[in-house]
This record gives C-alpha cells, structure tokens and sequence, in this order.
C-alpha cells in the first residue's frame, strides 16, 4: 500500500505565506456574517450543543476551504464540490459527526478522508493533534497547503487508503470516517484509546442525519450505536458486542 507524508512536499512552497491570513475586505466581512449566521441558524438551531464544535466552526473560514468559483456557496446549507470528485460535507453533518466524537483538548484524533482539509481544520482547532489520510493525492497535497497557510501545525496528512489506519502512531482518543466502511472501522476501532470513539455515516442513509459510532470499552469489547438527527429531534439507539 502506498503511503507517504506530504508534509515536507508543501514546506518550502508554503514557508513565506505560513500562517497568513487573507487581509480583511468587504468580502471576507460578509463571509464571517455568513459563518455566524451558519452557525446560529444551521447548527444550534437544530440541536448542536458541543460550544467547541460551534465555536471551532465558527472560526474556521470555510469559504478558503471551497474551490474560488463556489466561494459564495460555502456557507449554504448544503454539501458543494471540493475537488477530485469529492464532496466538502453539509456543515450540519460535519458539526453532527464532531459533536458525537465527543472531543476535549488534550485529544489525538485519526481522520480518514481529508478531501478539501476543511473538517480536519476544525478539528485543529478543537483537539491536540490530528492525523488525516486522503487517497486524493493531489487534494492530499492541497490540503497540507492549506492547513500551513492557516498554521495548523497540530495537523499531519498523508496520501495512501487510510484502510490500515496510522498504526505507528495508534492509540487515539478518536477516529472519524467520512464514509461507511465496516471492514475498515473494525480495524480501526482497534487503534482507540480505551473510551475512545470512532464515527463514521451509518447505512442504509434515511432521512436526517444517521451515523455509527463504535466506543471501545476494554481491549476486545466495543459498545456500538445508531445515533440520528433529524431537523429538529435527534435519537439514539444502542447495541454491545
């Protein structure tokens, strides 16, 4: 399989520019009435309750995140293109997933699907470090750009399948999938923490939000769950192994 860092690929490129931040302009002052009015109105108003993912979210400038032709789009409340044929998710589903991992500050977070590097943002901002595997290379190499521009120097991306996980550096606290693999997240679920949790899309896909989420309880025994979030109700049910 194969894997590398592209970390060092991107440093020169991004050396000068690590950290910079875009100068304020009208434009970047409607994205961040934007990114509040997301915030307020998409995620609280339907139930996100975790004030670090609305906060992380509310912080993060979605808008560099999204090709530059569907900038004005990045704050609607749907999923839009990011590249590779990929999807940069609905920012409820985003907020949903994050919330159910349930993260503190100290955490070490593995993410299995980096695509545009926008859910990996957010995560930076919440947990202390973050390990992301994209099998885009060429958005693996975008993303790494990206998160050096915006100084996210608590993230590490590779390219390679994400199928083994980042075993070297295994325990993590949490583990996010962004789409449904069993035979992946069983492996995974094996490089938790004790009490850690993986969260991945639940399917079949009904209506509203459905994901899995799998907490690891001792070193063979895992809790498994179905946790949904429609408009305005969320639910859960549960299930052990």
């Amino acid at each position: 399989m194969f894997m590398r860092n592209v970390s060092s690929a991107v440093q020169g490129h991004v050396a000068a520019s690590e950290a910079h931040q875009p100068p304020v302009t009208a434009s970047s002052l409607r994205f961040d009435q934007q990114r509040a009015g997301m915030v307020a109105s998409q995620l609280a108003a339907r139930g996100i309750r975790s004030q670090a993912v609305l906060k992380a979210m509310g912080t993060v400038r979605r808008e560099l995140y999204a090709p530059a032709y569907l900038g004005e789009f990045a704050y609607a409340d749907t999923s839009i293109p990011s590249g590779g044929g990929r999807l940069m998710a609905q920012p409820i589903a985003v907020a949903f997933m994050l919330q159910a991992l349930e993260l503190q500050g100290e955490h070490r977070v593995l993410e299995i699907g980096t695509g545009a590097g926008y859910t990996s943002a957010v995560l930076a901002e919440i947990a202390a470090q973050i390990f992301t595997i994209e099998g885009h290379e060429e958005l693996t190499v975008v993303a790494a750009t990206r998160f050096s521009r915006d100084g996210y120097r608590n993230v590490r991306v590779r390219h390679g399948s994400g199928s083994s996980g980042w075993p070297e550096d295994a325990p993590f606290d949490a583990i996010l999938l962004a789409e449904f693999d069993s035979r992946t997240s069983a492996r995974l679920s094996r490089q938790l923490t004790i009490g850690g949790r993986l969260v991945m899309p639940a399917v079949p896909r009904q209506a509203g939000l459905q994901l899995t989420r799998v907490t690891r309880l001792a070193a063979k025994s895992f809790h498994f769950e179905n946790l949904s979030m429609e408009p305005e109700l969320r639910g859960a049910a549960s299930r052990r192994s």
